[in-house]
């Protein structure tokens, strides 16, 4: 089969592209288009993936991004019109799921948080979707999604591309450019998505304390990803401390999450991928709480940070080694629901 892939955010290049490799080995060709957002591009350039890229994130503003919506989806129907694509393969980026329906082509989407107002839109569009075990039944009924369109798979998606992962002993090398020492106690701190439709409502002010108190202890560094430049510019004006460092260039994010000794995120992949690395994760995500996060929790591989009682009682320190979820299987089992007959 000729398989599209859309990557609409950061997180879907090492997902997508452990599955394509499966894909392939398989005997599939796979053709890739991406949204111009979130480091998305640079980071699927370094992984050697050729994208055509289509659009970029609409911003703040509910109509700009209903505009940038319909346009991407134009482009890319204009696109793949005539390529005899066989399937399509999205993480909820909605616009080529639209896109593929209006094509007559088949398509899958894959889902793992059940509070985006999206999956009203992408679930229906999609002929299959794929969704954690965890994802709640009554999630699935409110977006529309009937039992024969569901496939499950045990773990997170995370496993798909880190339960045979092995660090890059290279990567040290990389994190002294930056200012980072082996010996130092490394925190990666991801802040919230100020932009996204899931967080529109809510202003993470927690983040600020936990910086700062975060930047007092000694021999620590802090490596801020922030989501967009001006995100950045905003925080790094707040916390002038020298070791918040705010990177310039794409860090691979595994190996960033191997070597850190703790993650601290605003979203979800972030924390999962620390969380399936066996690194200590915690959320500080404001919105409505994903089940799949309660899964971690549960597994004791995430806690929450909610309140300053809470940042006070972290203690940042070298971390022992990872402790990997070993969840070997979950990409074949992954790649088999995607590639079910329709």
């Amino acid at each position: 089969m000729l398989i599209w892939i859309d990557l609409g955010n950061s997180p879907h290049v090492p997902f997508f592209k452990a599955l394509a490799e499966e894909f392939v080995l398989r005997g599939h060709e796979v053709v890739w288009t991406a949204r111009d957002y979130a480091q998305t591009v640079e980071l699927a350039e370094k992984a050697g993936i050729k994208t055509e890229v289509f659009g970029t994130h609409g911003g703040k503003n509910v109509l700009a991004k209903a505009a940038k919506f319909g346009k991407r989806v134009i482009d890319l129907v204009r696109w793949a019109r005539g390529k005899k694509i066989d399937l399509a393969v999205s993480h909820n980026s909605q616009e080529p799921l639209i896109a593929a329906r209006l094509l007559g082509i088949s398509s899958v989407n894959l889902m793992d948080y059940e509070h985006h107002p999206g999956n009203h839109l992408s679930f229906r569009a999609a002929k299959r979707v794929i969704v954690p075990s965890s994802f709640p039944d009554e999630a699935l009924r409110r977006f529309g999604v009937s039992d024969k369109k569901v496939r499950r798979f045990d773990g997170i998606k995370e496993d798909v591309y880190l339960a045979n992962f092995e660090p890059d002993l290279n990567f040290v090398n990389e994190l002294r450019t930056i200012g980072i020492e082996p010996e130092d106690v490394l925190i990666v701190v991801r802040p919230h998505a100020p932009e996204a439709l899931y967080h529109r409502q809510y202003e993470n002010e927690i983040l600020d304390k936990l910086l700062d108190r975060l930047a007092g202890f000694e021999n620590t560094k802090i490596v801020l990803l922030p989501r967009k430049k001006y995100q950045g510019d905003e925080l790094k004006t707040k916390h002038p401390q020298a070791n918040i460092i705010v990177p310039q260039n794409a860090l691979d994010g595994a190996n960033l999450i191997a070597a850190a000794d703790m993650v601290i995120s605003g979203g979800g992949t972030m924390n999962r991928e620390a969380a399936a690395l066996g690194v200590p994760a915690y959320t500080i995500f404001a919105g409505k709480q994903a089940a799949i996060d309660e899964y971690l929790i549960g597994e004791g591989r995430l806690k929450t940070i909610a309140t300053e009682g809470d940042i006070e009682t972290l203690d940042p320190v070298k971390k022992d080694n990872l402790s990997l979820r070993n969840k070997t299987q979950t990409k074949e089992i992954v790649a088999d629901l995607i590639l079910e007959k329709f």
